[in-house]
């Protein structure tokens, strides 16, 4: 099926559809330093005029909140969920996983510990409630970036995922892109899209394949690129190729 046929369920039932899409090498290309990562030029104008056309649309992130704000500062109608669903604001309400709060404490002393005694080459990037620690400028640091994290996790309680040259450390609570996308689809009742990139995106095509499985009509967005693993691909309905395509894509939805 082409593109614009994938697409015609969120022209026609717009007004209950949900579009919901990655950051980082989904709406934004993927650079060396996080802090300078942005958006595609005419996306964020774009979402915010897909907003007022469509149910919701979100952007769901693992960076935090106040970095996503930078790109959709209030009074966005652009829903906002970051640090994997520890974080969002959605309809003008900010709000944190309840469960969250404690560990902020844990993850700004961890953050402390990683700059002081982590190996060299790898950069640490707190994020208040987790903390990424990338190895992009220096790939050969892997190995010792991985073991620093499991001995990490192992003596503070935090829990390790897998992103594109990086690892993450967590607080151990049961939300990822999956739940948020599930309960984001929850208040609509018509069409799901989800655009992204990362291993860390898998839940949320998991959530996709369990709404289709109950009747709802979805669109799994996977954005190609050299980092992009193969089992990722496998589950696109709709391959694009990097962040300018996907830009195209919420141009033509926007109209």
């Amino acid at each position: 099926m082409d593109r614009s046929s994938l697409l015609e369920p969120f022209h026609t039932h717009a007004a209950d559809a949900l579009v919901a899409f990655d950051f980082d090498g989904t709406l934004a290309p993927i650079v060396e330093d996080p802090d300078a990562a942005s958006p595609m030029a005419g996306a964020v104008s774009a979402l915010e005029r897909l907003a007022a056309r469509v149910g919701e649309v979100a952007v769901v992130s693992g960076r935090p909140l106040d970095f996503l704000e930078r790109w959709f500062p209030e009074p966005s109608a652009v829903t906002l969920v970051g640090l994997y669903g520890l974080e969002s604001r959605r309809q003008g309400d900010r709000a944190d996983h309840p469960s969250a709060g404690v560990w902020r404490e844990v993850v700004s002393d961890l953050a402390e510990r990683a700059r002081r005694h982590g190996p060299d080459g790898m950069d640490v990037e707190p994020k208040g409630l987790s903390i990424t620690l990338h190895y992009r400028r220096r790939p050969d640091v892997e190995p010792a970036v991985r073991d620093w994290a499991e001995r990490a996790a192992g003596a503070t309680g935090l829990s390790v995922r897998s992103a594109k040259m990086s690892v993450e450390l967590h607080p151990p609570i049961d939300e990822d892109k999956g739940t948020v996308l599930h309960r984001l689809a929850g208040f609509h009742t018509g069409p799901v899209l989800f655009a992204g990139d990362d291993v860390g995106d898998t839940p949320a095509f998991d959530a996709l394949g369990g709404l289709a499985a109950a009747g709802r009509p979805v669109l799994a967005i996977v954005v190609d690129g050299p980092e992009v693993p193969s089992t990722l691909r496998r589950r696109a309905d709709l391959l694009v190729d990097g962040p300018a395509e996907v830009a195209d894509i919420v141009l033509s939805l926007a109209g």
